[in-house]
């Protein structure tokens, strides 16, 4: 017996008008919520092209008369662009490293050891999800300031030793569903839970790696109130940076620059994720399998 594929061109044409019909819905959807998505981004290139009367002009000028590329160049030449892009790069970077190997470690530590009171703590853990962060962000603030770390990058490697709560479900989540014959296996060795830990499910768990890392970094590199409450204005990150520099004598906001400037902002969050995307779409869609 031979298996028949099935086609559109197979159906009953009733059927088939209903298979496209149902298609062309889909995506129509798909297309209006990819619409909405790139839509703000797209709106942000065209204002940085855009000349300071044309963003000012009512009703709404909604493209330019004349493409004004120099606005990115200016944008990048009018305050210390690679400066503050330094500034970021090294937070999120230490960040990043440090809360994705910190948050396996508590994930591993929920998935695999028993322990009393631990079905209570993980639900700690997930209530913290819900805090907002100006709710503990100014405490946080007084307490670096009084042990002096104001001003330095030190909050940014507590906080990344300390893990994120939402990480640990990840790696909870993935570690859970690794097989118990393989640790079984690795204590009958002499190994200890350390070397299992770094030795096997470490190694294995590169999607959820990779996926922790790229959402921490983005965590970092797109925050502007801790940075704004924590440095100075040379030690600042670029995020601070865009919002409070590109400005007339007189204080009032130079858009099209800041536009421009936050598209230039924008590019390495992107370029991180395209390259670490089959990672990332691997780990989100891991983690919850059992």
């Amino acid at each position: 017996m031979t298996a028949t594929t099935v086609t559109p061109e197979n159906l009953d044409p009733a059927v088939r008008v209903r298979v496209r019909a149902s298609r062309l819905v889909l995506y129509t959807v798909l297309v209006m919520v990819t619409g909405l998505m790139i839509g703000p981004f797209g709106w942000l290139i065209i204002t940085g092209l855009k000349t300071t009367p044309e963003l000012a002009a009512s009703p709404v000028h909604w493209l330019p008369d004349r493409i004004q590329w120099h606005n990115f160049a200016e944008a990048f030449t009018s305050i210390d662009f690679l400066g503050y892009a330094r500034n970021s790069l090294i937070i999120a970077l230490i960040y990043a490293t440090l809360v994705t190997l910190s948050s396996a470690w508590v994930g591993f530590g929920f998935a695999r050891l028993d322990a009393p009171g631990k079905k209570v703590l993980f639900g700690v853990l997930l209530g913290s999800m819900m805090l907002p962060q100006m709710i503990t962000l100014f405490p946080t603030y007084l307490i670096f300031a009084k042990v002096g770390m104001v001003d330095t990058y030190w909050p940014w490697v507590l906080w990344g030793l300390s893990a994120a709560p939402y990480l640990v479900f990840l790696f909870r989540q993935f570690f859970a569903g690794m097989p118990r014959e393989l640790e079984e296996a690795a204590i009958v060795d002499g190994c200890g839970y350390t070397g299992i830990f770094w030795r096997i499910f470490l190694p294995q768990s590169w999607p959820v790696l990779a996926a922790s890392f790229v959402i921490a970094f983005t965590w970092t590199w797109g925050d502007f109130i801790a940075p704004m409450l924590l440095l100075s204005s040379d030690r600042t990150t670029l995020s601070v940076a865009i919002m409070t520099s590109y400005v007339t004598d007189g204080g009032l906001p130079v858009n099209n620059l800041a536009a421009a400037g936050s598209v230039m902002y924008v590019v390495p969050i992107l370029l991180i994720f395209l390259i670490a995307q089959r990672g990332f779409v691997a780990g989100m869609s891991t983690t919850g399998l059992k």
